[in-house]
């Protein structure tokens, strides 16, 4: 599908994406991510992370294009609200956490104080302190924030900027490695 410069092109794209039609919403893309990037990137203030708004938006358009209506503003206006919005909700979601740039600088920020004292705090002849001290300083720093801090999984990940999947794999792997030696 072929998006000219009338606005109602977009309407019709939006009308063919809720068909399913994937033509249709890379034309919505050719035409409309390039200013789209850069009104996120005015809001999240940098590049990759705006291109990520703009992914997780054309998926949104695509799996939601059905909710379009034409009688409550233009199409192109509800293209850019998806986007503003997703950028908003980054901007805010990033604020609940506090990214560090790896596992020691972790033990200087105030939330570690905590991790680390429930660790320290632990009867050093006690099997639990020697089975988290024989741990990989990464897992036991996985465990402690989840176990004795509370946070989820992804909070970790953003706290330690590593993949989600990695910090499941750590915890999965130090807990087991846990088990075995409290065994």
């Amino acid at each position: 599908m072929q998006i000219g410069s009338v606005p109602d092109d977009l309407h019709r794209a939006l009308t063919a994406c809720a068909k399913g039609d994937k033509n249709a919403l890379r034309a919505i893309f050719d035409r409309e991510a390039g200013r789209l990037i850069a009104v996120a990137e005015r809001i999240v203030k940098r590049r990759e992370l705006a291109e990520e708004v703009v992914q997780e938006s054309f998926v949104r358009i695509w799996t939601h294009a059905h909710q379009y209506r034409a009688d409550q503003g233009s199409a192109r206006g509800w293209i850019y609200a998806i986007v503003r919005n997703r950028a908003l909700n980054l901007l805010r979601d990033s604020r609940r956490e506090l990214p560090v740039e790896d596992v020691e600088t972790l033990r200087d920020g105030a939330q570690a104080d905590e991790v680390m004292a429930a660790w320290q705090k632990l009867d050093r002849n006690s099997r639990l302190y020697e089975c988290l001290g024989g741990l990989e300083e990464a897992k036991r720093q996985g465990i402690l924030m989840a176990y004795v801090a509370g946070y989820s999984h992804g909070e970790i990940a953003g706290r330690l900027r590593i993949p989600l999947g990695t910090t499941k794999s750590w915890i999965r792997r130090g807990l087991s490695a846990l088990r075995e030696c409290m065994g």
